[in-house]
């Protein structure tokens, strides 16, 4: 019962469609069959009115060669349309003592239509027919009044068809407009061209994307004043942590400066990260143009370069890089790029290997991130795309914010993101971004 009725939702169209074809199908039966009954009954009535008319043309006996006889006594005509006969008490005692008008009579064997008609010389005549052949007849006319019938319904059908594709049809294009938006494309759906009873749902659907983008604008607003309002005492404190370290302690006090210190910058690279993120979130829509990918990773990798050498880890462009140009907007590409190598150089081990790459494939400019660190599992590479998820087992602590941030823009140009294993390292993690080279406009 619940599939039916899942059937029944998916398919409105479809259903209409077979509802109608039936009922039409149903009504062009019904009628086709009152039509052949009443084609049918009229043809005979028309032959009927036929045999009158003749018998009324007859004013005498016709001579011997003018009768055709009905037995094979007299001599007949088996094929003949009409039969006339000149009645003799003596020979046709039956037909001779019927009373002038039309009868139905058995002769032979064969079934005949007979007109009795008595002449003004008092001599009697009959006008006789098959009625095989008046059937057939019949049976021709009738068929000829459902030709038209015949073609009609078909006709009809596909014309229902088309009919209910065609009402539905703003429906459809409704549908692929909301799918075809972004997560925070939430502007009111257009109601010009809608049927009038769709305009509701149209209705409740934009009141709906205005309380959403309420909710989302709220959240933005909270996220990114709670990151501004938490960097003035981040700053303070690491301000105080510098002075301290400044003073002479002993090891045990420095080395608990030491821990302050890394914990304040988390802190401080948490907040930026948040403020990162409200901005990727936010709904204005940005101006996107050709941008030099090749140029945003330069100026990465020269921000990124004194912890990379921190750590001993050998940070460059690969050597088949070649540039491209990417459709998006500059900082979301710059965020993008710096949050993947961050990530790759944090989470390496002392002395590896991140290599940053640009190659094309089929419809896309493809960047890639690639390290020999220890990479992630197959199992959490869904879940490292969620706002602060950290994979468990590894030695240094983030945030859980970088690759979210990295999805979420990837998401605002049609673009896509994949984690693959390192094919070069025995061990590693390869970050592939697509930029579509046909974006949206």
């Amino acid at each position: 019962m619940d599939g039916s009725k899942k059937q029944l939702n998916k398919s409105i169209q479809f259903w209409l469609s077979v509802y109608l074809s039936a009922a039409i199908l149903l009504v062009a039966v019904v009628t086709g069959a009152l039509s052949f009954v009443f084609a049918f009954d009229e043809a005979h009535e028309l032959q009927d009115e036929s045999l009158r008319q003749t018998a009324s043309l007859i004013d005498h006996v016709p001579s011997a060669d003018e009768i055709i006889l009905v037995n094979g006594n007299r001599g007949s005509d088996a094929d003949s349309d009409l039969l006339i006969l000149n009645l003799n008490p003596v020979a046709d005692p039956v037909l001779f003592g019927l009373p002038d008008g039309l009868h139905t009579l058995d002769q032979t064997g064969a079934k005949y239509r007979a007109f009795i008609r008595t002449l003004p010389d008092l001599s009697r005549i009959a006008l006789l027919q098959k009625t095989e052949l008046r059937d057939e007849i019949a049976n021709d006319s009738a068929i000829r009044t459902l030709l038209p019938l015949l073609v009609l319904v078909p006709i009809l059908i596909l014309l229902v068809t088309w009919l209910v594709q065609k009402i539905f049809r703003p429906i459809g294009v409704l549908a692929r407009e909301i799918d075809s938006r972004g997560d925070l494309e939430l502007h009111a759906v257009p109601e010009k061209g809608l049927p009038q009873e769709i305009q509701p749902f149209v209705h409740a659907i934009n009141r709906l994307f205005e309380r959403v983008a309420q909710s989302v604008q709220a959240q933005q607003r909270f996220l990114a004043d709670a990151a501004h309002e938490l960097r003035s005492p981040i700053a303070a404190l690491s301000l105080q942590a510098e002075r301290l370290e400044a003073c002479e302690l002993n090891p045990e006090a420095r080395e608990r400066i030491i821990r302050l210190q890394k914990g304040i910058d988390r802190s401080r690279r948490l907040l930026g990260q948040l403020l990162s993120m409200a901005r990727a979130q936010s709904n204005p829509v940005v101006e996107r143009g050709p941008i030099s990918l090749l140029g945003v990773c330069t100026h990465v990798l020269e921000d990124a370069l004194p912890m990379a050498q921190a750590k001993g880890i050998d940070l460059g462009m690969g050597e088949t890089t070649q540039d491209a140009v990417v459709h998006a907007e500059e900082t979301e590409v710059f965020l993008i790029v710096r949050n993947l190598v961050d990530n790759a150089i944090r989470y390496n081990n002392a002395g590896g290997v991140v290599d940053l790459g640009i190659h094309h494939e089929m419809g896309w400019v493809v960047f890639t991130v690639e390290d020999n660190g220890p990479g992630i599992a197959q199992a959490d590479r869904q879940r490292v795309f969620d706002p602060f998820f950290r994979v468990s087992g590894l030695e240094q602590t983030g945030s859980g914010l970088g690759l979210a941030i990295v999805k979420g823009l990837v998401d605002r140009f049609d673009g896509k993101i994949e984690l693959h294993d390192s094919a070069r390292f025995a061990s590693g993690l390869v970050v592939k971004v697509f930029f579509n080279k046909h974006p949206k406009p």
